[in-house]
């Protein structure tokens, strides 16, 4: 059975990287859109862009800092009644920032694990408040397949904080299971973003490639999709299995 078209989308981060792509992916499907970051200034920017290009969508825009659950849970409902409803959550907002546990940068760790799986928390209350209370959407959250194996050095807190998201969203799916709301992990490889400068490995694509394939595997709503397909999909079995010695020498 085909999906359902999720018209009016919630991107968070979407002030750069994979959120503003996939912002510029969706307007152009000709989906409506609410966009939230830190960094108004270029949300502001991105959504001008947006309306210029395809004048027929809606495309609102609020800040919101995800470490801050009081403005998550203030905001969502704020920019879902703009929005005239909500179809699809994405939960996207994350950094990338980390060092070697022990080498005495504690506080950008803590950063890491605090942004990542509290805020992905945070946002996570919030898009089911909504979707239980209609019956009905698509929860999507941005992994990566730094959290199948423990990752060195980086991205260490990084792994870690991503496989923390895999168990909340997989948590999720079971509490709705039978629904009609439809909760997806989506595990991006190595694309070229801000956020990873410095953690790019093999098979790092381009951010209008990751981007495609990204929004691509979002559309088909699958309970994990890894993006692009390859060549993560086959690595992502690999790195289940090798041992350790192996995947620190390859990640």
């Amino acid at each position: 059975m085909p999906h359902p078209v999720r018209q009016r989308i919630l991107i968070t981060g979407a002030s750069s990287g994979l959120g503003e792509g996939m912002a510029r992916r969706f307007a152009a499907m000709g989906r409506d859109l609410a966009l939230a970051a830190r960094r108004t200034d270029r949300l502001d920017a991105l959504a001008q862009e947006l309306r210029a290009a395809h004048p027929g969508i809606r495309v609102e825009t609020a800040a919101m800092d995800v470490d801050d659950p009081e403005s998550v849970a203030r905001v969502v409902p704020e920019l879902v009644e703009r929005l005239g409803g909500l179809d699809r959550f994405v939960v996207n907002a994350g950094i990338g920032k980390g060092a070697s546990i022990g080498t005495g940068k504690a506080w950008a760790n803590r950063a890491v694990l605090h942004t990542n799986v509290l805020g992905a928390h945070a946002q996570c209350e919030a898009a089911m408040e909504v979707f239980r209370r209609q019956g009905a959407g698509h929860l999507v959250l941005i992994s990566s397949v730094a959290s199948i194996r423990g990752m060195k050095e980086t991205r260490t807190a990084y792994g870690a904080s991503k496989a923390a998201v895999n168990a909340l969203a997989e948590g999720i799916r079971s509490d709705v299971w039978g629904s009609g709301i439809v909760v997806s992990t989506i595990l991006p490889g190595y694309i070229a973003t801000d956020i990873n400068v410095g953690r790019r490995g093999p098979f790092t694509v381009d951010l209008d490639t990751g981007v495609d394939a990204l929004t691509a595997a979002v559309e088909r709503e699958p309970v994990r999709a890894f993006v692009p397909a390859w060549p993560w999909r086959p690595i992502a079995r690999l790195l289940k299995v090798l041992p350790l010695s192996v995947v620190r020498r390859v990640t």
